[in-house]
């Protein structure tokens, strides 16, 4: 089911039928680096991925991360979309691309939908973002967004080495 769409992209609910596709993103390098190892090995893995993540946050919350695909060629290019963790008091927002489709402006079109999407559909008053310190294009993409800042997570389960960044409602994009 379409969530959202943008020029280019359609944001999707992830399905049992993605599990192909997140067995890949999820074992890419750039994931493993950035947001760590979800000891995704099999398809099974990966539908259980989907299951117990993806489609039980849109059960709870009625958003969670979201299938980013091309409209033109229906190409999957990456997933972007809202989270709610126990961890934090605002929904995050959540992206990885795979890296054949990085440098395409996929990230910030589907980032900016999404974030139209939590503020004006989900009445959401801040949205955060999470992103390890070395991660230094999600932190440019971040701030082209509009996030500002706020400081590094040492609680539980973060280690000092996760950083935070926050967006009001109503604050512009540069």
């Amino acid at each position: 089911m379409t969530v959202l769409s943008t020029a280019r992209l359609d944001l999707a609910e992830l399905t049992h039928d993605d599990a192909e596709f997140i067995f890949g993103l999820v074992n890419e390098p750039s994931w493993l680096a950035n947001i760590g190892d979800r000891g995704v090995r099999t398809l099974d893995d990966a539908r259980a991925y989907l299951t117990n993540g993806p489609m039980a946050m849109y059960a709870r919350h009625g958003y969670g991360l979201w299938r980013v695909a091309r409209r033109d060629d229906g190409a999957v290019v990456g997933i972007c979309g809202l989270l709610k963790r126990d961890t934090l008091p605002d929904a995050d927002i959540g992206f990885a691309f795979l890296p054949a489709y990085w440098g395409e402006g996929y990230a910030r079109e589907a980032a900016e939908a999404t974030l139209r999407y939590g503020f004006d559909t989900q009445r959401m008053p801040r949205i955060v973002a999470i992103v390890s310190p070395g991660n230094a294009a999600s932190i440019r993409l971040l701030e082209r967004l509009g996030f500002a800042f706020e400081r590094a997570l040492t609680d539980p389960p973060y280690d000092g080495k996760t950083l935070l960044y926050a967006k009001q409602s109503g604050s512009a994009s540069p």
